[in-house]
């Protein structure tokens, strides 16, 4: 009787390559240098810690309200705010800490706001849904759905009439779209050629509720060719695709003043606030299947690593820092103090706080 040999085992196959970005061509992308490609994804880590941090704080009872965290989003507010011009504005809503960290805000003020104290970037008065910074041409941060929309539209009338080369880049969240003042906002941008790109941070679910389930229609930038205005789709997950679909409508915007709509597909880990369950309307293992085959900061690890910009040590010292800088505002944040209490009534009406030019008349509503 024969022995047989047995079989030998199949060879493993290799490591699935990374594919390159075809938007890595793109020349709004061909021409970053390495340094320029680690900043970005330094600030995309930077803005992952500092989530993760303000949930803790959160659960320990040192932050209270509403806490809309970004994490899972990271590309988009990074993407989009990395292709700014000079006169370029950015808008958004009450998930906003993504895009103030992108436009350059220091975590300390940021951290200090949620903490309710008087360093935060709107002296502890707003909370998470209300970071601002006017110097760095970033408007908010607004808690009312949609609100923010019209407000936007508002900001590229002003550099129309001003003859500023700029653009404002309008945030809104795919549980807006249904809202009438965000209809009207492009209704008045298409009439009046308004430099504006609206962006839709799709992450599918609103505040609980899938896209299918609470909008009708083929998707949510095709509603676009009912006001004339230019639209795209992009892919929210990868960095170099959101700059360059980005860069694009606010050159349109800028340079022929025609809006446009900017859908980009996302996805958020959290709930849609740490106050949501988040136990009723996803299954743990789609929330598992996107962190595992889509998230945003391990996908341009893997690009710039495969591009031979980040190696293993320098992506160790990026997470390193962002979690240092993250505890250090955190301790800048717990030594800061309150609120005087004879400033409530300040920062509520210009006017209120500049008597000297006052020009309406009546008096404040609760004194």
């Amino acid at each position: 009787m024969t022995k047989k040999t047995p079989a030998a085992d199949p060879p493993s196959e290799p490591a699935p390559a990374v594919r390159a970005s075809p938007a890595a061509l793109a020349p709004v992308n061909a021409r970053l240098t390495g340094e320029e490609r680690i900043a970005l994804y330094r600030t995309m880590v930077r803005i992952r810690r500092f989530e993760e941090r303000c949930l803790r704080a959160y659960q320990q009872g040192r932050i209270g309200g509403f806490l809309h965290l970004y994490i899972g989003q990271e590309a988009v507010a990074v993407g989009c705010c990395s292709v700014l011009g000079p006169e370029d504005q950015v808008i958004t809503a009450y998930r906003d800490h993504g895009h103030a960290i992108a436009v350059g805000m220091n975590v300390n003020e940021l951290m200090a706001e949620l903490y309710g104290r008087a360093t935060g970037c709107s002296k502890g008065k707003g909370g998470s849904m209300h970071f601002f910074d006017p110097a760095r041409r970033f408007w908010g941060g607004h808690g009312i759905v949609g609100g923010q929309v019209p407000l936007g539209a508002g900001i590229a009338f002003a550099l129309k009439y001003r003859g500023v080369q700029g653009a404002c880049l309008t945030f809104l969240g795919d549980g807006a779209v249904n809202q009438g003042a965000v209809h009207e906002s492009y209704n008045l941008a298409a009439l009046w050629e308004l430099p504006v790109v609206f962006v839709i941070e799709n992450n599918g679910y609103s505040m609980g509720t899938s896209q299918r389930r609470s909008s009708a229609g083929p998707g949510l930038a095709r509603r676009a060719e009912g006001y004339g205005l230019a639209w795209d789709t992009g892919n929210g997950h990868d960095l170099y695709e959101v700059r360059e679909k980005t860069d694009r409508l606010l050159r349109l915007a800028r340079e022929e003043h025609r809006p446009s709509l900017l859908e980009i597909t996302t996805y958020r880990y959290r709930g849609h606030s740490v106050a949501d369950p988040d136990s009723t309307y996803r299954t743990k293992e789609e929330i598992e299947n996107y962190r595992r085959t889509k998230d945003p900061l391990s996908l341009i690890h893997d690009t710039l690593a495969a591009e031979g910009v980040l190696t293993e040590e320098l992506a160790k010292e990026i997470d390193a820092a962002a979690r240092a800088e993250t505890e250090r505002a955190v301790r800048f944040a717990e030594e800061s103090p309150y609120p005087a209490p004879a400033d409530i009534l300040k920062d509520i009406y210009w006017e209120e706080d500049n008597p000297a030019h006052k020009q309406s008349r009546g008096r404040i509503s609760f004194e």
